[in-house]
């Protein structure tokens, strides 16, 4: 056969030398698809099942939209371990509790890193670096996450609280006078993001934000909101189809580069600051000033940069999302709102608004509906993909190094097998089962390490807004965390805008415990 077919096209060459040519060009994507496909069923792990996927894409047009959820449903099909493919790059989807325990707790070093994504970690981080969290593992990661944890541990986070206290009784007095002491109903999202960023910047270079019409705070909430659609698994097809990358027009990579200039200006801006501050020696007490005064993390000036990095958009991430979700909810919880108010009295009477910032959770209660709301407003859903650096196996069956792992934080914390009633909101369950596991600050060896200071400051936060407020909706909004998402695509999901009625308890303590709270801040400052 190969004797007869070269020689005809050698003869088609010769005679047709431009209709050969156009032939050729016109094959050349078939030929790459062939090819690819190969390439793509080459790569799959052996032993795990998964949705049937298309060519060139895979299961990326499957997951689109909720793509938490969409993993969950599967695992109903194909078990609580399977596996999809995005594009060329197959991927190992945890769903269960169970099953999260076995991969994650007993394999944690072998799980040590992070896979790198193009638009992420070759476009958008090449300057400023990337987050502790999408780092892949390495010398200098163990340096930022040992610095990290020095700045983060309980000693450290008691003298933030003075940070704490100034940026949750801003945001109670924002809902005092936006809704003018109860008259008014309030969107609470520009609250929530002042909120979120000030304590980022306080906590991280010691400067606050102190109002939403600084021109900083638009800018940074922009950058950093399109930032994190960048670590969408489904925003950045070039990420998993590697001839997408040829596209010297490609939207993603001039979107990556235009937000990675952006956020080097402010990232410049608020290091430079912390720096002078330092050198008079009238900086506050700060993460980023805590790391630098380390001697043992001997950091370079990239990886302190890229600590601040994962405080800003964890931060970011974390606070703003469970507060606009929870604010919603409680608004259409008022048997929540009343238990809250009930746990609360055992600790400070209706003259104590503002409650005390050095509260360390001892309201359960509180605690508890912190916890619920993690768990039910899962703020990463899907927890940022880990990267295996050695074999492991799972049920006999091996997963090679270089593998892509996903946890469904989301599918883990709905898990039946560890909740009765997952489906429901109900904070008494952290009461009840107070060792229970929860997934969203992730598992193992690279799960969020401020995860004690988000509590703390989520805490104070939710404990100073219900003791002031009763809170009613304004407008209708749904708050179920699948079904309300204002976009599905999104890595991390957000309710839709809505407007609530922040109600004094009692206006005019409420009014005199603020008065006194800025007059004692000002002798501070």
């Amino acid at each position: 056969m190969i004797s007869i077919i070269i020689p005809y096209l050698s003869t088609e060459i010769q005679n047709h030398p431009f209709r050969s040519f156009a032939i050729f060009l016109l094959s050349l994507p078939l030929i790459y698809v062939i090819i690819n496909e190969f390439v793509r069923r080459s790569a799959r792990i052996q032993g795990f099942s998964g949705p049937r996927n298309w060519p060139l894409v895979g299961n990326i047009p499957d997951i689109r939209y909720n793509a938490a959820e969409k993993y969950r449903q599967w695992s109903k099909i194909y078990g609580d371990v399977y596996q999809i493919q995005l594009g060329n790059v197959p991927v190992i989807v945890v769903n269960s509790a169970e099953a999260a325990r076995k991969i994650f707790g007993q394999n944690s070093q072998a799980l040590s890193s992070r896979p790198v994504f193009w638009t992420f970690h070759k476009v958008l981080s090449n300057t400023a670096g990337t987050t502790i969290g999408t780092s892949p593992f390495n010398e200098s990661l163990k340096r930022r996450r040992k610095g990290a944890a020095s700045a983060l541990n309980k000693p450290s986070i008691a003298t933030y609280i003075d940070h704490l206290d100034v940026e949750t009784k801003d945001f109670v007095k924002e809902g005092f006078e936006n809704g003018q002491s109860g008259k008014f109903g309030v969107d609470p999202m520009p609250m929530i993001q002042r909120l979120s960023l000030s304590l980022s910047l306080t906590l991280n270079w010691g400067t606050r934000m102190g109002s939403r019409h600084d021109p900083m705070f638009e800018e940074i909430t922009e950058v950093e909101e399109a930032i994190s659609k960048f670590r969408s698994t489904t925003g950045n097809l070039q990420d998993f189809i590697p001839i997408l990358r040829l596209n010297p027009f490609s939207f993603g990579t001039t979107k990556a580069k235009e937000m990675r200039s952006r956020r080097d200006v402010y990232l410049n801006r608020l290091n430079k600051d912390l720096d002078d501050r330092m050198e008079k020696g009238i900086h506050k007490p700060c993460i980023q000033a805590n790391v630098i005064k380390d001697k043992e993390a001997a950091l370079n000036k990239e990886e302190l940069t890229s600590i601040s990095l994962t405080m800003l958009s964890g931060g970011l991430d974390t606070i703003t999302t469970l507060v606009q979700w929870s604010i919603a909810l409680l608004a259409q919880r008022p048997d929540i709102q009343k238990k809250a108010i009930e746990a609360i009295r055992e600790y400070y009477t209706d003259k104590e608004p503002l409650c005390d910032a050095q509260d360390d959770q001892k309201c359960a209660y509180v605690a508890a509906l912190v916890r619920e709301c993690l768990r039910y407003y899962c703020v990463l859903r899907l927890a940022l993909p880990r990267a295996t650096v050695k074999d492991i196996f799972y049920e006999g069956k091996l997963i090679p190094a270089g593998s892509t792992i996903y946890l469904n934080a989301w599918a883990c914390n709905m898990d039946p097998k560890v909740w009765r009633d997952p489906e429901v909101f109900r904070p008494e369950r952290w009461l009840e089962q107070p060792d229970a596991p929860l997934f969203t600050y992730g598992l193992g060896y690279r799960m969020c390490a401020g995860s004690l200071l988000a509590n703390r400051e989520l805490y104070l936060t939710y404990l100073r807004m219900l003791n002031s407020f009763e809170i009613s909706p304004d407008s209708e909004v749904d708050t179920h965390p699948v079904k309300g998402s204002a976009d599905p695509t999104s890595l991390v999901t957000m309710s839709k805008h809505y407007k609530v009625i922040f109600k004094p308890r009692n206006e005019a303590v409420l009014r005199e415990a603020l008065r006194k709270a800025d007059e004692q801040g000002d002798k501070l400052g």
